[in-house]
């Protein structure tokens, strides 16, 4: 039975490793971390199979910078399933209750840089059709945005601005 819950301080080896199997690489795992160590108010989810941890995701505060005006979003990244438990509806738990838990904390909008053809299921769209640019120099379709209150990004617009640790990524 898959479960869902917070990321508690005994997990964090078990979610650096489930980061780093997923992406095939450190970085992720390495930017949770960091995350971490910065404080500040962030959501982190584990899925669990049989009390073992096979998925995790993450948000962070965005910053969203326009003409004299700037608002704040939460940034999904990382979100990841170990390799042999992908495809099982895990990743899709964990983003429905990672929503979940934005909106029931008062989060509005939510920003990610992911697969054009997963993420649309949970609301989320071109973030350019929502009037907001990525910093990074991305393809249109894999950044996106959910507005979790309808309306929340009307007659605002501007650059999503990341906290520096995903310049690593």
């Amino acid at each position: 039975m898959i479960g869902v819950r917070s990321e508690r301080m005994e997990d964090h080896p078990a979610v650096y490793r489930v980061n780093q199997l997923a992406f095939g690489r450190p970085n992720e795992a390495d930017l949770v971390e960091a995350l971490r160590e910065k404080g500040g108010p962030c959501i982190s989810l584990v899925a669990t199979l049989d009390e073992r941890i096979v998925g995790h995701i993450f948000f962070s505060p965005v910053c969203v910078e326009s003409e004299g005006v700037a608002f704040g979003a939460m940034g999904l990244a990382p979100m990841a399933v170990l390799p042999n438990c992908q495809n099982q509806g895990i990743g899709t738990r964990l983003v429905r209750e990672g929503l979940r838990e934005c909106q029931s904390l008062g989060h509005d909008i939510v920003v990610v840089l992911g697969h054009p053809k997963f993420y649309p299921r949970f609301g989320f769209t071109a973030a350019s059709l929502k009037g907001l640019q990525s910093e990074y120099d991305v393809p249109d379709e894999v950044f996106m945005v959910a507005e979790l209150k309808p309306g929340a990004l009307d007659g605002l617009s501007g650059l999503v601005k990341y906290h520096r640790e995903f310049a690593k990524v």
